[in-house]
């Protein structure tokens, strides 16, 4: 099977949400799929006396360690694309949401980019199979909101 001829659901299902779940994620509590924020009916655009709605802002993933703290977002992208081609539009809704850690993935690793970070660097590359437990990545929410 080649990667580049699958679609971004497929990229999803085959590479992404099974790392997810390796690394201990429970997708009956812990994630949504393609969640579509209920804020974000789209912005109306304007042509003369015609007008129409955009599209809805939707996430590929968001991740929650607790029920209604979402502590990450992962946007996913083909594997035509590369693999932190999503980067910005992720951060975009991590912003809007207040999420701290945010991943992009085209099915070949992830980009993942630690807003907790004060000093170094910030985004780094990581193997499909190193996609961080949700106690590492709360371990990590903790200290950054000093609690």
């Amino acid at each position: 099977m080649n990667k580049k001829n699958l679609s971004e659901r497929d990229i999803c299902t085959q590479y992404i949400t099974p790392e997810i779940k390796r690394a201990g994620w429970n997708f009956k509590t812990q994630v949504r799929e393609e969640k579509t924020f209920a804020f974000t009916d789209g912005r109306i655009i304007v042509q003369g006396k015609l007008y129409a709605r955009g599209k809805k802002k939707r996430a590929d993933y968001i991740l929650y360690y607790k029920p209604n703290i979402a502590i990450a977002i992962i946007e996913a992208k083909k594997n035509t694309l590369p693999v932190g081609s999503g980067m910005q539009q992720a951060l975009n809704y991590a912003e809007i949401l207040d999420i701290p850690f945010v991943f992009t993935s085209n099915g070949d690793s992830f980009v993942f980019h630690d807003k907790t970070v004060k000093t170094g660097k910030r985004e780094q590359e990581i193997p499909l199979n190193a996609f961080p437990s949700p106690e590492t990545l709360w371990k990590k929410y903790l200290a950054y909101k000093d609690i």
